[in-house]
């Protein structure tokens, strides 16, 4: 059996994915005679390597991707990583509903910085958060295993707290409007309780503005819990002459105009 016929059987036993020591170990052959077959497999677009020694069989309907989807091979390779993850912030937002500016990479939260990866026309980028592992998830199954993804309030809490990674706040205002029929209160309030104060203060904010009353009021007895001082709505730019809101101890030195 040569690579080609590997990645066929692969296929047809509903696997989409391996790595050179798997294809090492069924061949029989040298890592070096395995890595030159496997090169030959790349340059036609049957395979692509999303990460060194990490390799995905790639159908015809993606070849013009040149790798397969990302949800299709991320908890696969996680997994081979030994790192715990979940999909979060805007492609967390496209699960849920709020799809109206989906991201043009994939987003996945881990709990140490790593370099993005590209592979194809995908790109995946991380984004690290030290307490992950307590972030409530739903499981999703997608064609090639389970896929990890923050809950709803989970994902409402994290564009407020990475702006720069969702579009600035215009589009943060815009993915909450859009999250809220799925956010359940409760969870909100769970979320919020172990999320940095100026988090909670700018979430309560952009809530109250894009008219989600209901949730934003569960903030409130977060925030009376905790010495809450003034933050900026955009740690960005200055603030120094504008107006605070005093409800939410937020010095408003941006217009947010969400599009609703």
């Amino acid at each position: 059996m040569n690579a080609a016929d590997y990645i066929e059987e692969l296929q047809t036993n509903g696997r989409l994915v391996f790595t050179t020591n798997d294809a090492v170990r069924a061949l029989g052959k040298s890592v070096a005679a395995v890595r030159a077959q496997l090169r030959r497999l790349k340059e036609k677009g049957r395979i692509a390597d999303p990460y060194r020694g990490f390799h995905v069989v790639v159908p015809p309907k993606y070849r013009r991707l040149g790798c397969l989807p990302p949800d299709h091979f991320i908890p696969q390779l996680m997994e081979h990583l030994e790192q715990p993850y979940y999909v979060a912030l805007l492609s967390a937002a496209a699960y849920h509903g709020a799809a109206h500016h989906a991201p043009m990479v994939f987003q996945v939260m881990v709990p140490r910085s790593r370099r993005s990866l590209e592979c194809g026309g995908v790109r995946v980028d991380f984004i690290a958060r030290q307490d992950m592992e307590f972030t409530a998830v739903i499981d999703r199954d997608t064609p090639t295993g389970i896929l990890r993804i923050a809950s709803p309030a989970a994902t409402a809490v994290e564009v407020v707290g990475y702006p720069e990674r969702c579009g600035f706040l215009d589009n943060v205002a815009t993915v909450l409007a859009e999250l809220a029929e799925s956010i359940d209160a409760d969870a909100l309030e769970t979320e919020a309780r172990r999320a940095p104060t100026a988090w909670v203060q700018r979430l309560g904010y952009l809530l109250s503005l894009v008219d989600q009353e209901g949730l934003a009021e569960r903030l409130d007895g977060v925030l009376a819990e905790r010495n809450a001082f003034t933050v900026a709505l955009a740690p960005w730019k200055e603030v120094e002459g504008v107006a605070r809101n005093a409800r939410w101890q937020v010095a408003v030195n941006v217009e947010v105009v969400p599009d609703v």
